[in-house]
């Protein structure tokens, strides 16, 4: 990674994912909008982010909420215009805050009009900017394909639902029996690259900072060990180095070692692949439920940390549109102690629109827009306690996902005002992480204590002369470990206090503490 080129502002960055049709709306059509981005920036400020990443919002059909994209080049028009997301942008810079676009790099919605052109059977400027196969009875090995849809004879891979074509990178290697494989530096995948790059330029030149890309590690196919897909974006962070050295890049890609090596400067945790992410919120008996095992993540993370050259730009989501609510697992004080490892870990924190006022999973909806089980995840944001808790002035049945009726749902006004609510307690933490070199995403740490089926967890954050103990017990017992650090100062605690005699720490049940040492 080029670290000459990493914009500074994202070792301060705590980033706010914004889901833009659930959030605000402003014109009464029960969709939200950029004008309700716009309007409520100054909430997400006065919380302590200091950037958004905004999920989708080009011109699509919404058969998968946006991430099938038919015009790379304009906004949704149920958001607003161009013009509207681009006083976006400078609403955002003038509270000093960044913003990324989320990019869809690996596939288009079949709506989209260099599918249309690929479809057709003679040859022209898009017929290789997909991955078709030269024979309608032959599919793309691994992967499902669109098939007997055009007089175009062959079967077109698909990325993800089987509306979403495969946009053409080429082959890793190449079978030479299968001739439509084609090689990374043929005319199709180098037009494809090149496209990817004008569209890029595009966005970054009207304002936006940088982009959180979707299935980054997915465009190469047949790739061995993601060697191909790397020096694809290492060909992508040399064109930003020339143009464009401020903008931020952050993979969806579950491997930090790879996409840090192709030139992003963070790397996502996924709730899928080998992370064990799942395991500290979402599964059977999550370790922040306090019932759960810590140690297996622990030791992915280690791993990925020693690969990544102690980089630790190794991002942890609260949530995000294709998980299950955070709060749907875990309850009470114990989301408050899950916020506290969340804002104390290395990388950037990234917080789901709602996961800091404890929003609710709504269960049994119908799929809006290709959401399935994700849709209870996407519902409108709770503002008040005014209809549609001020998320809308559309009727209730027009609204784009129904709202949780719970007659004591969650509102950010009735937070705000509650000092020890958790909004109040994660703006805290987050306070707290900005004081403290040692906490920002670039410091280092070392997993103190982490063993299977056990409590507390701890680790030491540190940079310079700071080091800063992280202790973090979400069962419901008083834990002990053994610890020789002495704590000289509390920064933070919640649920208690830490007690020590230098060999052993007694921790307290649903704690968490900082202490300098």
């Amino acid at each position: 990674m080029n670290n000459n080129n990493y914009p500074n502002w994202l070792d301060r960055a705590v980033f706010y994912e914004i889901y833009p049709q659930s959030f605000k709306d402003t014109n009464a059509d029960g969709i939200g909008d950029f004008g309700g981005i716009i309007e409520k920036l100054d909430y997400i400020k006065e919380l302590g982010c200091t950037a958004l990443w905004l999920n989708p919002c080009f011109a699509s059909p919404f058969g998968d909420a946006g991430y099938d994209v038919s015009d790379y080049y304009r906004a949704a028009p149920r958001y607003g215009t161009n013009e509207d997301l681009k006083r976006l942008f400078d609403e955002v810079h003038k509270r000093d805050m960044h913003i990324l676009l989320d990019l869809v790099p690996g596939h288009t919605s079949v709506e989209h009009p260099w599918f249309k052109e690929s479809m057709k059977a003679e040859k022209n400027e898009f017929t290789d900017r997909y991955v078709w196969t030269d024979s309608v009875w032959e599919e793309p090995t691994g992967y499902g394909s669109l098939r007997g849809i055009s007089d175009r004879d062959g079967s077109c891979a698909v990325n993800f639902f089987s509306h979403q074509p495969a946009l053409n990178y080429g082959y890793y290697k190449p079978d030479p029996a299968k001739k439509w494989q084609q090689p990374m530096d043929a005319e199709g995948p180098q037009a494809t690259l090149a496209a990817l790059k004008d569209i890029m330029r595009f966005w970054l030149g009207l304002g936006c900072d940088g982009f959180r890309v979707d299935m980054a590690g997915s465009l190469v196919k047949g790739d061995e060990d993601g060697k191909g897909t790397i020096a694809l974006w290492k060909n992508i962070r040399a064109f930003l180095d020339a143009e464009f050295p401020d903008a931020a890049m952050v993979s969806e890609w579950g491997e930090p070692d790879k996409s840090l090596q192709g030139g992003f400067h963070m790397d996502f945790l996924l709730h899928f692949g080998p992370s064990h992410y799942n395991d500290l919120f979402r599964c059977e008996k999550p370790f922040f439920a306090g019932e759960g095992d810590v140690s297996e993540f622990v030791e992915k993370y280690k791993e990925n940390y020693e690969k990544s050259e102690h980089k630790g730009l190794i991002c942890i989501p609260s949530g995000n549109h294709d998980m299950d609510r955070l709060a749907r697992t875990i309850h009470g004080d114990k989301l408050k102690v899950a916020f506290a490892f969340l804002l104390s870990m290395p990388g950037a924190p990234f917080i789901y629109y709602g996961d800091e006022i404890g929003m609710r999973h709504v269960e049994g909806l119908v799929s809006v827009e290709g959401g399935y089980q994700r849709t209870g995840a996407r519902s409108p944001m709770q503002w008040d306690s005014s209809p549609n808790a001020g998320f809308s002035a559309a009727p209730k049945s027009e609204l784009y996902i129904p709202q949780d009726e719970s007659a004591d749902r969650p509102t950010a006004a009735a937070q705000m005002a509650d000092p020890h609510s958790l909004r109040s307690e994660i703006k805290r933490l987050i306070e707290i992480r900005q004081a403290h070199e040692a906490l920002l995403s670039r410091g280092e740490i070392e997993f103190v204590y982490a063993k299977k089926n056990a409590c507390p967890l701890a680790y030491l954050r540190y940079a310079g002369d700071e080091r800063i103990l992280v202790v973090i017990n979400p069962s419901d017992r008083e834990v002990s470990f053994p610890c020789e650090f002495s704590p000289t100062e509390r920064i933070y605690s919640f649920g208690g206090e830490l007690r020590t005699d230098g060999k052993t720490a007694t921790v307290p049940a649903c704690f968490a503490g900082f202490y300098k040492v």
